[in-house]
């Protein structure tokens, strides 16, 4: 990879997992990070952890893509699937300082956790989904099984930071965006830093990508707003830099609904097969 770009060079990314078409929402983002970087640098990075979905003709697609919309970026790209050593290496760091521990519940354990206390009470959803009601926190990471996940202790890390809050900088979002300790883990919570078969999570290849390819500038869409609170948390942890956060708008359909990868109509392949040009997407994105 190269190196980080001089004083005031930016360096951003776009990172897309390939499980299905890039669609218009993926075409927005990637097209601001790539002004943001200017003069910098913009990298592409696949983020293909989760392998039961993956596919390389999608990966092939999103080549094909970017580069029908005039992106450009250093070769090789960094792929995730090819970097578990470097999260096995964040994890046994935070090991060593008791912020991680085993868990064995199943999403249906977790529901019916939340749900017995208050019958009729929809249980917290945060980022993730269920909020983890911490049900494993007392376990020893050399009790875990096989096929478990490994959690972070947010309350642990709290205390060990010695801090109450976190807090960012967001080049799109006004304002003061911080949440008090009891706030972030009352809407967080112990999130999964390795799923089961993964050997990772999205939170921390997430953080230890961005550190290790020296990007300066995150755009991402304000849908992952709360995540990024996890992100800081696990830099500080990790003593990792903290790069610039921007997020930015979603595109949505004419009911209002956010596009996913199942929305094949608004797949950029189907643009292109329909004869739109770079142009025409860009129009359409309002960029």
């Amino acid at each position: 990879m190269a190196g980080i770009p001089g004083p005031g060079l930016r360096r951003t990314r776009f990172a897309p997992s390939p499980t299905g078409p890039l669609h218009l929402g993926h075409a927005f983002s990637a097209l601001l990070a790539y002004g943001l970087a200017e003069p910098g640098q913009f990298l592409l990075r696949i983020e293909d952890i989760d392998q039961s979905r993956c596919r390389p003709e999608w990966e092939q697609e999103i080549f094909g893509d970017l580069a029908w919309l005039g992106l450009e970026w250093p070769l090789p790209v960094m792929r995730q699937s090819e970097r578990l050593p470097a999260y096995a290496a964040a994890l046994s760091r935070l090991a060593e300082r008791g912020l991680i521990y085993p868990c064995c519940c199943r999403r249906a354990d977790i529901r019916a956790a939340l749900v017995a206390p208050q019958e009729g009470a929809d249980p917290p959803v945060g980022p993730d989904g269920l909020i983890y009601p911490g049900t494993c926190r007392g376990r020893l990471l050399a009790d875990a099984g096989p096929d478990e996940a490994i959690r972070l202790n947010a309350g642990a890390a709290f205390d060990l930071l010695g801090i109450g809050q976190v807090s960012f900088d967001d080049e799109a979002l006004p304002g003061d965006h911080r949440l008090g300790r009891t706030s972030f883990l009352a809407r967080v919570g112990d999130v999964v830093l390795s799923r089961r078969g993964m050997g990772t999570s999205y939170h921390l290849a997430v953080v230890v990508d961005d550190a290790a390819q020296g990007i300066t500038v995150v755009p991402r869409g304000v849908d992952l707003f709360e995540s990024t609170y996890i992100h800081v948390l696990l830099q500080a942890l990790l003593r990792l830099p903290r790069p610039i956060y921007h997020h930015h708008q979603l595109i949505r359909d004419t009911s209002g609904k956010r596009l996913a990868k199942r929305d094949d109509a608004r797949a950029l392949r189907r643009y292109r097969e329909d004869g739109a040009t770079p142009a025409t997407v860009r129009q359409l994105l309002g960029l």
